[in-house]
């Protein structure tokens, strides 16, 4: 098939999380099995032109009440040459700082001009190329028009009268909220204020008009498909997704395991397998060295790496007064290694914290080496997250043999199987209240178990290690979908 993927982040030349890796994966790995992939993306200001190669001649976009011109550039997508990366470029939408904001600005007043700019292109570049694609995917609310361009736009014209479209939630938590008056920036018809699902409370939302046109509709997990249909997970889109539930389906992102694979992670001091896993006592060590924790391999050594924001449960954990972490390192024989940014009180409190017990210790910031040697070098890895769409830690920790702690929500509940104590089974540990008590627990009954059941622990290590997270197994579920919407979308 072709397909093209419509994004505002793709890794490395845009990221502000996850979404970024998810999109330049998912497109190498289906170029893998063989179907021609591109991708579309705005040229920001920190993409250097002069590694790119521009197409000739300029590109008009309508977009808004008249015509923007633009350059395009193209270029391969790193470790996968046949994906070609094409980047829409326009100075006054694309050229500053930040891909939705700023630090100081987080949500630039023009953004619906912005990815309106976006999608109009990618069907120009279509356009321009003489390239038509079967599929067009489209990714969270920034290119929540793109469906929307097709099913009342461009599928009248004989060259798209075969495109179907895919649209998929990343995190229902972003939506693309503004005020009506922008609706003209969209370039199209007011009819589609509420034709196409813009309107929710007076308001234009993108997610909920990219939900209402698409064909097929998936989200990062088969547990987060279930969640955003009901009112605490669906963030007022719960309804919309129930009457659409026909077409909605979760499917887990893959890991690039090229990168992350104890057995050649060039971060790692050494490196190891199922077969000798002795490498990881090795990283264990120069984990507690890198952090000033006593050096001792009896210890069981627990491990974040993360946002410190509110919907990864960090106020359980860290709160000053009722948070859980205190109680854990004061109580348990245990050393925690944190690393994180976020949330001004918490990053506040983690310093506090560090300076009152000695088995606690953080790195404020992110380090991308570090965060290798944190899955690498500790025993457990603590995720209790709010609401996880997909998660990508608790996959990285069962590759690399760390047990996860983890809330039952999202994508932990789909990637992660629950200890039996009877048994040995199991590669991780599961609550469900987000509670500090319902942490501490957990954490006690990992920490029992690492010091009451090795024999136990080594099995679910080895069961971890051995789990199949490859995109490849992701991208065939894809293409079942693309396969649904060509059906559904074009009777094809």
């Amino acid at each position: 098939m072709k397909i093209m993927m419509v994004s505002s982040e793709a890794v490395p030349f845009a990221k502000t999380g996850g979404l970024a890796d998810a999109v330049s994966a998912l497109a190498g790995n289906l170029s893998l099995l063989g179907h021609d992939v591109k991708i579309v993306i705005p040229r920001y200001y920190k993409i250097d032109r002069k590694k790119l190669t521009a197409l000739e001649g300029p590109m008009g976009v309508p977009v808004g009440t008249g015509q923007e011109w633009t350059e395009v550039y193209k270029t391969p997508l790193p470790g996968f040459p046949k994906v070609e990366v094409y980047f829409i470029d326009h100075e006054a939408c694309f050229g500053r700082d930040g891909v939705y904001g700023t630090k100081f600005d987080p949500d630039f007043a023009d953004n619906t001009y912005r990815f309106s700019l976006l999608c109009h292109g990618a069907f120009q570049i279509c356009n321009k190329i003489q390239w038509y694609p079967d599929i067009v995917h489209a990714h969270d609310w920034s290119a929540g028009l793109a469906p929307v361009l097709l099913k009342h736009v461009c599928r009248s014209q004989p060259q798209f009268a075969h495109t179907a479209s895919v649209y998929t939630i990343h995190n229902i938590g972003y939506q693309g909220v503004y005020g009506k008056d922008k609706f003209p920036d969209l370039g199209i018809d007011w009819g589609l204020f509420y034709g196409a699902g813009f309107e929710r409370n007076g308001a234009i939302n993108h997610l909920q008009a990219g939900i209402s046109s698409a064909d097929m509709v998936t989200t990062v997990s088969p547990t987060y498909a279930y969640e955003i249909q009901t009112a605490e997970g669906g963030f007022g889109m719960d309804g919309l997704l129930r009457v659409r539930s026909d077409v909605v389906r979760g499917i887990i992102n893959g890991v690039d395991i090229s990168t992350w694979n104890p057995k050649t992670d060039k971060e790692l001091p050494v490196n190891y397998s199922t077969s000798n896993i002795k490498g990881k006592a090795a990283c264990k060590k120069a984990l507690q060295e890198a952090f000033g924790l006593e050096v001792d391999p009896d210890i069981p050594l627990i491990g974040m790496v993360g946002r410190l924001v509110s919907q990864k449960g960090i106020a359980e954990v860290f709160a000053p007064s009722y948070g859980s972490i205190y109680n854990i390192c004061r109580d348990m024989k245990v050393q925690f290694a944190i690393i994180g940014t976020g949330e001004k009180w918490c990053e506040d409190e983690i310093n506090n914290l560090q300076a009152k017990l000695p088995n606690l210790r953080a790195k404020i910031g992110y380090s991308e080496q570090l965060s290798h040697l944190v899955e690498a070098g500790s025993d457990f890895f603590l995720m209790p997250s709010q609401y996880e769409p997909c998660g990508l830690n608790q996959m990285y920790s069962e590759l690399y043999g760390t047990l996860p702690i983890v809330r039952r929500t999202g994508g932990l509940a789909d990637t992660v199987q629950n200890y039996n104590q009877k048994t040995g089974e199991g590669t991780g540990f599961m609550f469900d209240a987000l509670t500090p008590g319902a942490i501490y627990d957990t954490v006690g009954w990992a920490v029992w178990a690492y010091y009451n059941r090795k024999d136990h622990i080594k099995k679910m290590q080895k069961r971890g290690m051995e789990q199949d997270f490859t995109w490849k197994a992701s991208c065939e579920k894809y293409v079942e979908v693309y396969k649904e919407a060509l059906a559904r979308g074009c009777g094809i």
